[in-house]
């Protein structure tokens, strides 16, 4: 065995439903990874790989947790070809490319002590709980078992370039009107892929806040999905006269969108806008869209002839049923934007690049655009610390009982109301939280409903 096998309830809370993530020097160290990689090998050599591609963000920690992951992927007979300083799109870009299973250092938005790793098959097929996650915890916890053959050897390579290149040539950016393009790295990644993929637009100019990276994050989180983080870049957007607003969060994959007065766009109204256009390039096809994503989206899809399949939060499960079903693209709430050209992967740059098209290929501003899309008022999702998730849950339901329409348990509960709006809650996997979102028709109702909801959830 590789180590000692180590107490499965503290691999339990670092090796989580989509990723592993935990407090380093605490929860993740280098001999915790190494275990990971070497569990990590095993299934994939099993599964006929011979190589795992490594990239890590800008954390203090990244580079030496991504070197001890890639000694236990060694030990076990795989060969490691490390990417660098990445994005975890570029990480997927990597894994397409080469064709081979990647594993991407970061703790995304988290706070600079974290970390973690987010892990693919070749092709940037998810690897989740019920896919390999599951095995490699318990791997961990009883003992990685040794490989008897020969380790495998270790190289470099610089794919930033590349995964520029093949971005701008999904989405052809070459005759758009000339933009002014303020965008907040917030201290990561976006800092390392922005000038690579939008410093060769010629009818671009960049206006760069936070680009230094910076994995103590010391401007503000790398989360935009905290209105409180979007702050610095509205005001920016405002000063300088901006076009538009590009938010990205610690790793990347995620981007925010602000409109020329500096208000942000909501990721359901992208989501809505790129699955047009991708429709638009081919009719009829499927887009993929979580629970929480407003009904504009899957009610705009079946207008323009297309199949909305709605799907569970998270992203392995997105990634699932872009595969299962072979759609053209799917969205989350929160931001995470997939695309079948990019191997089922989601690049919250890619959708940036679909934005940028939209607003470049005609004379509108972002706010007149975005208004097609934008159509019903939502709450954003409200986080309640509660002792039991389940019991609150149902007294709500309960509440509601002579006002419900439907209720469906695909994630959480979903209930839709008699006379239009509708709300989920759901309990978070890994802390005690409730999650409440709601969408109606107008702000006053959505109001009305969020009050009156958290009255009962935090009794």
């Amino acid at each position: 065995m590789t180590t000692l096998a180590r107490a499965g309830e503290l691999v339990n809370a670092v090796i989580k439903a989509y990723d592993v993530r935990g407090v380093v020097g605490e929860q993740i160290d280098a001999a915790f990874v190494t275990d990971v990689g070497a569990a990590f090998a095993r299934l994939m050599r099993e599964e006929g790989a011979t190589r795992v591609v490594i990239g890590h963000d800008m954390r203090e920690s990244s580079p030496e947790l991504s070197r001890a992951f890639a000694a236990g992927v060694q030990a076990q007979g795989l060969d490691v070809v490390h990417i660098g300083l990445a994005s975890t799109d570029q990480l997927y870009f990597a894994s397409g490319k080469l064709g081979c299973p990647g594993a991407m250092f970061t703790a995304s938005h988290n706070p600079a002590r974290y970390n973690g790793i987010k892990l693919c098959r070749a092709n940037a097929l998810p690897v989740g709980q019920d896919t390999g996650l599951a095995r490699i915890a318990a791997e961990v916890t009883t003992g990685v078992p040794a490989y008897e053959g020969a380790a495998g050897t270790e190289s470099a390579t610089d794919l930033l370039d590349d995964y520029a290149v093949f971005l701008r040539e999904l989405v052809n950016l070459d005759q758009i009107r000339p933009l002014k393009i303020a965008v907040d790295a917030g201290n990561g990644m976006g800092g390392h892929t922005v000038p690579a993929v939008l410093g060769a637009l010629g009818a671009a100019t960049i206006v760069p806040l936070y680009f230094e990276l910076d994995g103590s994050f010391p401007n503000h989180e790398a989360n935009p999905l905290d209105p409180k983080n979007l702050v610095d870049l509205q005001a920016l957007v405002r000063e300088s006269g901006a076009d538009i607003g590009l938010a990205f969060d610690g790793d990347a994959d995620r981007c925010f969108v602000v409109d020329e007065r500096g208000e942000p766009v909501s990721p359901s109204a992208i989501t809505a806008l790129v699955a047009e256009r991708e429709l638009g390039k081919e009719p009829g096809a499927t887009v993929i869209h979580n629970l929480i994503t407003s009904r504009a989206v899957p009610e705009l899809v079946e207008k323009l002839g297309g199949k909305p399949v709605r799907t569970r939060v998270g992203h392995s499960f997105i990634k699932q049923q872009m595969a299962a079903t072979g759609a053209v693209f799917g969205g989350e709430h929160s931001a995470h934007y997939y695309f079948r050209d990019f191997w089922g992967a989601d690049s919250g740059m890619l959708a940036a690049l679909h934005v940028l098209a939209a607003l470049g290929e005609g004379t509108q501003t972002v706010s007149e655009l975005m208004a097609a899309y934008d159509v019903y008022a939502a709450s954003g999702e409200i986080n309640s610390t509660v002792a039991d998730a389940a019991e609150r849950t149902e007294a709500v339901l309960a509440a509601f009982a002579d006002r419900t329409a439907s209720v469906d348990r695909l994630d959480g509960v979903t209930v839709d109301l008699i006379g239009g709006g509708w709300f989920n809650l759901r309990a978070s996997n890994t802390e005690p939280l409730l999650r409440l979102n709601v969408e109606a028709a107008t702000v006053d109702d959505v109001n009305g409903l969020v009050t009156e909801i958290l009255s009962i959830v935090r009794a």
